[in-house]
């Protein structure tokens, strides 16, 4: 009676046997000690004593492994076929997003990779998306983390360290930033009782008035922490420049640029710290994740000491005693030889990510140079279409020096247009053209913000401007060409509509 696991000659073929039951046996191509083929085939018993069979031996545990993953992975990949393939597009009935999850079998099976291992936590997906990662970046260092938004709260909170002594940021201390973008870009600047001071942003690109950066300064300001807003990089020059000047820290808020380029580097590499987001909308995903990067090697261990409950302890999760004195330390008031592994020096958070996320985050990233191409097309695309709006609309327009990584296609509607920015957006949701306002406007005057403590630069006069007149629809990799002419047409209906 053959088993699972032992190694079949069948007419002259090698097999190893991977299920077995009363009735069939189900193998798969045995090439060597480590090599599986992918070739199956099932038997019936009856049909098994009709050929010539020899029992050879049985592989072992590892590989009889490798062979059922094999197994499941080709399930999943029928799943994916089956239940997860893309339904065609019909005009007016299916709805244009404005961003979503674009996926393949590959994303799947990695998943489900990483579910059988049951690691849970952080482990070797992890480890092997922060290594590719920092690699694609070209940075020392990325710390993965479970959004976006926990990324922009640890490269905020790791300036507040003691360990950089008189750099640190305290209490009252002074952040430069901007109101016209979204909360979590300036809620960890409040959350560490810091003081954001907010200037204001030039139209078309809707980044930074680089220029009024150093007026707003004062001898409180100790930081720069801001977006490249929708993918079109800020004015690098002059913000490197002016902290330079000043000593500031600089945060690059990359969440929605990544793969955009600012002198022929990536955006999120110009400061000392860049943070990046996986949730769906994004250029790519695994689910809920983000990352912070550094090529600062104290920062790196002070970020990673924020995300990993503040501990002093660098060894990976299910690791001991990295540094070699793991009973030798002697910080704060503890006695000597205190556990280091439970040794604190933050007061941190737990904001890691699991295995599974990373896996998909791995099959995501050898994807986004494709992804990345392809919103660079549908915006390319869109504004050659909507250019006969120029008398009333304010097209986007990539900033000077900078090669963009569109998150999305803002438009504004111009002073002393008769058209309305509701109009135009209630006409295109009615019509299926999902639109999307450029968040949260002007966040002074959002309901959590209105009365915390911050100082303005200037009247915000241009965030004001969005805020009643800004509206922004998708260029995400899910667009067809036919989708994009659709969805131009419609804005062009939409426009005249509001005119009505």
């Amino acid at each position: 009676m053959v088993k699972i696991g032992d190694i079949l000659k069948i007419e002259d073929e090698l097999q190893i046997v991977v299920e077995c039951n009363k009735k069939t046996v189900v193998t798969m191509g045995y090439i060597n000690q480590s090599i599986i083929s992918n070739q199956i085939e099932e038997f019936t018993f009856e049909e098994l004593k009709e050929k010539s069979i020899n029992l050879v031996g049985s592989i072992s545990q590892e590989l009889l492994e490798k062979a059922k993953r094999k197994m499941i992975f080709n399930k999943v990949e029928e799943f994916h076929d089956l239940f997860h393939q893309k339904k065609e597009f019909v005009s007016g009935e299916n709805q244009l997003s404005y961003a979503g999850r674009i996926y393949d079998k590959d994303e799947m099976i990695a998943l489900t990779d990483a579910s059988l291992d049951f690691w849970l936590t952080s482990g070797r997906f992890c480890n092997q998306f922060e290594t590719d990662f920092a690699k694609y970046l070209g940075v020392k260092y990325a710390l993965l983390t479970n959004s976006g938004s926990s990324a922009n709260l640890l490269a905020v909170s790791a300036l507040t360290s003691p360990k950089l002594g008189d750099k640190r940021l305290l209490p009252g201390d002074e952040v430069i930033t901007v109101a016209a973008g979204f909360p979590t870009t300036v809620a960890p600047i409040l959350q560490n009782r810091l003081i954001p001071v907010f200037v204001d942003i030039d139209l078309g690109t809707y980044n930074i008035s680089a220029n009024q950066i150093e007026q707003a300064l004062s001898d409180k300001t100790k930081a720069i922490v801001i977006a490249h807003t929708m993918g079109n990089p800020f004015d690098l020059d002059t913000v490197m420049e002016v902290a330079n000047k000043y000593s500031l820290w600089v945060i690059e808020d990359n969440c929605d640029a990544l793969g955009a380029k600012y002198n022929g580097k990536l955006t999120g590499t110009h400061g000392h710290i860049g943070t990046s987001s996986f949730y769906p909308p994004h250029h790519m995903t695994m689910g809920e994740g983000g990352a912070v990067y550094t090529n600062n090697p104290k920062l790196k261990m002070i970020i990673e000491s924020f995300r990993d409950w503040g501990r002093d302890c660098w060894c990976p999760s299910g690791c001991d005693d990295t540094c070699n004195k793991r009973f030798d330390w002697q910080l704060g008031q503890l006695p000597q030889g205190y556990d280091h592994k439970y040794t604190y020096s933050h007061i941190g958070y737990n904001l890691k990510v699991t295995d599974m996320q990373a896996a998909i985050g791995l099959e995501q990233l050898k994807k986004l140079p494709k992804f990345i191409e392809r919103r660079i097309h549908n915006f390319n695309r869109l504004k050659s279409n909507l250019i006969v709006l120029q008398e009333d609309l304010i097209l986007p327009e990539k900033t000077h020096n900078s090669d963009p990584s569109w998150f999305g296609f803002i438009l504004t509607v111009k002073d002393g247009s008769k058209v309305s920015r509701n109009k135009i957006a209630q006409y295109l949701e009615k019509n299926k053209v999902q639109t999307r306002m450029l968040f949260a406007g002007n966040l002074t005057k959002q309901p959590a913000f209105v009365t915390s403590e911050y100082r303005l630069a200037s009247d915000l006069k241009n965030t004001d401007k969005i805020m009643n007149d800004t509206f922004l629809v998708g260029v995400y990799p899910g667009l067809t060409d036919e989708m994009i002419d659709y969805m131009s047409k419609k804005i062009i209906e939409a426009v005249e509509f509001a005119k009505l």
